[in-house]
């Protein structure tokens, strides 16, 4: 995408919006944004933020809005140990910490780890991660699929989640080429009808069947932030439940 005009039409066709679709959702006239998506007419920073809100656009992809119309980007992205994101370091631990016994970790937009609590730094010292590494390295190697029980079905959902999030952010090439990797994994036969799917890891020595739940933030103002998910494991059956 290069220039304004090209971002603002390839961004109204990632969502799916017609011209007149896209003026309904700004208030604003069909010709307008015609006269904006050929480049007969420029931008205002107003302008860009309603039709960024209408389009539902990630905070990365407003400040590509921005830059590509000729404006400062507005939203940062500070690095996660910058001195302004030490509350949010706080409260990350806290929710980690309390969540013991049961595992939890934080991972950013590629799910590199973050953080992670105590249970969690156990379960996948196991599998050879520990923070600052990669999930997706972890789900693309030949070290997972022996340890998954039910590791097409786990594939299968990890792939979709993948294509969901690239989707959102307009194209993440990390997660694409990992989605294509576990798209290539046979679908299961059948899906048991539970109300999640649980990853069921089996050691030889041990055997534990959880599942996640993801946590963000709901007002980011910051790119990294907004990318950031809290993943909170529990236990799917009474055994695990003990072991953890």
């Amino acid at each position: 995408m290069t220039g304004f005009p090209g971002t603002l039409r390839t961004w109204r066709k990632a969502r799916r919006f017609s011209q007149l679709d896209l003026a309904g959702e700004a208030n604003v006239s069909a010709r307008h944004i015609s006269f904006l998506e050929s480049g007969r007419a420029r931008p205002s920073r107003e302008m860009i933020a309603r039709l960024s809100e209408a389009l539902t656009l990630p905070l990365d992809a407003r400040n590509q809005m921005l830059t590509h119309a000729g404006f400062a980007a507005r939203y940062p992205s500070r690095p996660w140990d910058d001195a302004q994101m030490a509350p949010i370091r706080a409260a990350v631990r806290h929710m980690l910490d309390t969540h013991a016994p049961y595992p939890a970790l934080a991972v950013d937009r590629v799910w590199t780890v973050l953080q992670m609590n105590a249970p969690a730094r156990m379960l996948y010292a196991m599998l050879g991660v520990t923070e600052g590494d990669s999930l997706l390295d972890l789900m693309t190697s030949d070290t997972l699929p022996p340890l998954i029980e039910n590791w097409p079905a786990v594939a299968h959902h990890a792939c979709q989640r993948l294509r969901t999030e690239s989707a959102a952010q307009g194209g993440i090439p990390a997660l694409d080429r990992a989605a294509d990797h576990l798209g290539r994994v046979p679908r299961p036969a059948t899906i048991p009808a539970s109300p999640v799917i649980p990853t069921i890891l089996n050691t030889g020595t041990l055997r534990l069947s959880i599942f996640a739940t993801l946590a963000q933030f709901g007002t980011p103002e910051d790119v990294a932030l907004e990318d950031m998910k809290v993943e909170l494991y529990f236990p799917s059956d009474p055994e695990s439940e003990a072991v953890l």
